[in-house]
């Protein structure tokens, strides 16, 4: 039979090793999106210049005025998303270290860092600049956005595991002249 403190202790490092896997598998999807990118230069080069130049949507005139189509400015964005995945990725390799170390405060910020660069690349870059702004979801050839939600969502509960209260309490000192003591979970919370 176990007793509560021997579940508290095992439930305990369950999170932290979860939280470090699901991270190390965010940040390995994300340096091999980058090694993809940079070692196939020319796959995806071609996916964000059709992106931007949106010559595979309606072509609507009130929309065209947006599209980008100078080679130049293509390639720069493209290089700036490969530059941004593989930051992200080594953000949460570094995330991933520290959950390993046990090091929970320093892995719960640097893995936040890393997940919300994620989640911008994929929301705000993808889902709602390509999306949006230039119109990806009319095109039937080049339309990433299936792709990018599920990267988006991917990051996002990750997030919310990394953020999960561990269940671990520690004492933090005496309260007044009662003598008596506050305790707060590992991620400062009072239990």
């Amino acid at each position: 039979m176990t007793t509560p403190t021997a579940r508290r202790a095992h439930a305990s490092g369950v999170l932290p090793l979860t939280a470090a896997l699901l991270t190390g598998t965010v940040a390995l999807y994300l340096l091999l999106v980058a090694f993809g990118n940079i070692t196939d230069f020319g796959t995806n080069q071609q996916f964000v210049r059709h992106v931007l130049a949106m010559d595979d949507t309606f072509e609507d005139d009130d929309l065209m005025w947006r599209a980008v189509t100078d080679r130049g400015l293509q390639d720069a964005a493209y290089v700036a998303i490969i530059v941004w995945e593989t930051l992200a990725g080594l953000v949460l390799a570094a995330g991933t270290w520290f959950w390993a170390r046990r090091d929970d405060i320093r892995a719960r910020t640097v893995s936040t860092y890393g997940l919300v660069m994620v989640m911008l690349l994929f929301g705000a870059g993808f889902i709602a600049i390509g999306g949006e702004w230039f119109a990806m979801w009319q095109s039937k050839t080049w339309n990433g956005l299936d792709a990018a939600t599920r990267a988006f969502l991917f990051a996002g509960v990750v997030l919310i595991v990394d953020h999960l209260p561990s269940g671990t309490t520690e004492t933090t000192g005496t309260t007044g002249t009662t003598g008596v003591t506050a305790t707060t979970t590992q991620d400062g919370a009072r239990p």
